[in-house]
């Protein structure tokens, strides 16, 4: 008889291991073609105008946002279907080879229009790959978890997400510093991305070995059909504006690199110490954030979190476009960063485990890549766009902001669904099938 979250013991370090460092790869590969817009621009679009290759290049990482959607129904249907095991390998495999494919892809100086198309059709799969990991991988932790430790369960696929941004924002600082302007271009952004796919083999056999977490439904006692799994639709409004508002936050952060390099004219070296400090930042506190979520529940963590959020980004911004050093950068791209991941850990717990088991990962996958496709997908365009358009350097603020309070009213509307708060029973049966 299959095991429910509640009596099935803990997983193991390996498959925890498994799990949190393959999806913080699929992250690292996906997230560095963003580090290196700028780099990555001048190899597949050149251009007269510095402004027109970097918004190509930004249009082509927003390409893929395109297909996470379409992975996300696929591959996060399969793990409902057939397991997360196989889901995740699945989509981890896909994402190796698209990575290792837009790394070797010669630039536009040497096989012309093919090398802008064979990006595209790259980054494409990379987002398929990418939109069915977090389902199936989101769901695997929070089902393999103790009910009263699901948050810092769930806490640590942000964790694996921000390791892979202080990684790359450690490979940029690195690459920048040991490399001239032209070698960046011609090679260093590649050397940024194979490091990512040596570690594919390695994370494919450690995640083989992980065990299944998917209940198998029970049989229906008559011959007729079995009954679906209704999905609970308050949730997925609400879960999708408040995964939109986050992703639009995070990935307006994950432009800093690029924004204090093209807008403030800051040296490219200095312009990734914003990505060094959004990793840092995360690596603190997203599993402070699923504690916290554990201890004293998900609305109020995620509220007061969050409200510090709104208050800040008009200060921090005008602080980095002020003073345009590495300080102001720092420290104000790690507050920003530190009260989103302080919130965000109990807002994707809270709707992981609002979800029923049989339709969790491939609900899940789907909202959140829609999400992350419409908001997170066109935010940095955008940001840059209306930077150019307004000529204003606190264009990014607004933009956050305005998410942020989107998310807030839902997040208000949002329901309690931690133990603390609900008591082990109801919890339990709340995440069972």
């Amino acid at each position: 008889m299959s095991q429910s979250s509640s009596e099935r013991a803990p997983p193991t370090w390996r498959q925890v291991a498994a799990v949190v460092a393959g999806n913080g790869l699929e992250f690292y590969d996906f997230l560095t073609f963003s580090f290196f817009a700028v780099q990555i621009g001048q190899t597949f679009f050149p251009s007269k105008d510095p402004t027109i290759s970097l918004l190509a290049s930004l249009a082509t990482f927003g390409a893929g946002f395109l297909t996470r959607p379409i992975g996300a129904f696929f591959i996060g249907r399969f793990a409902d279907r057939a397991g997360r095991r196989p889901a995740m390998l699945l989509s981890f495999s896909l994402m190796g080879f698209a990575i290792t494919g837009i790394a070797l892809t010669p630039s536009y100086h040497s096989i012309g229009i093919a090398a802008p198309i064979l990006a595209v059709i790259f980054r494409l799969l990379q987002g398929f790959a990418l939109g069915g990991e977090v389902g199936p991988s989101t769901a695997y932790l929070l089902e393999a978890a103790p009910p009263h430790r699901r948050g810092f369960y769930a806490s640590l696929q942000y964790m694996g997400q921000d390791t892979a941004v202080l990684c790359a924002g450690l490979m940029g600082v690195l690459l920048s510093s040991i490399l001239s302007a032209g070698d960046l271009r011609d090679f260093g952004w590649r050397i940024a991305l194979l490091v990512g796919t040596v570690i594919v083999p390695f994370a494919l056999i450690l995640r083989r070995g992980i065990a299944e977490t998917l209940v198998p439904a029970a049989p229906a006692d008559d011959a007729g059909p079995k009954p679906r799994t209704p999905i609970p639709w308050r949730v997925v409004i609400l879960g999708f504006a408040m995964l939109a508002a986050g992703t639009t936050a995070n990935y307006v952060l994950d432009y800093m690199t690029t924004y204090a390099s093209t807008t403030l004219h800051m040296a490219t070296r200095l312009a990734f110490g914003a990505t060094v400090a959004v990793g840092l930042a995360g690596l603190t506190c997203d599993m402070l954030g699923g504690v916290l979520s554990d201890r004293y529940g998900r609305r109020p963590v995620m509220l007061t979190f969050w409200i510090a959020l709104l208050i800040a980004v008009g200060p921090c911004f005008w602080m980095i476009a002020h003073f345009r050093n590495l300080a102001a950068l720092m420290t104000a791209t790690a507050i920003l960063s530190g009260l989103l991941n302080l919130s965000t850990s109990a807002m994707l717990t809270s709707v992981t485990e609002s979800l029923p088991m049989q339709v969790r990962s491939g609900t899940l996958a789907i909202v959140y890549a829609l999400a992350i496709s419409v908001f997170g997908g066109s935010a940095q365009f955008n940001v840059a766009a209306l930077t150019h358009l307004l000529q204003s350097e606190l264009t990014p603020a607004f933009y956050m902001g305005g998410g942020v309070l989107i998310g807030l009213v839902a997040m208000l509307m949002m329901r309690e669904s931690a133990p603390v708060k609900l008591g082990p029973a109801l919890a339990t049966s709340a995440a069972a099938p």
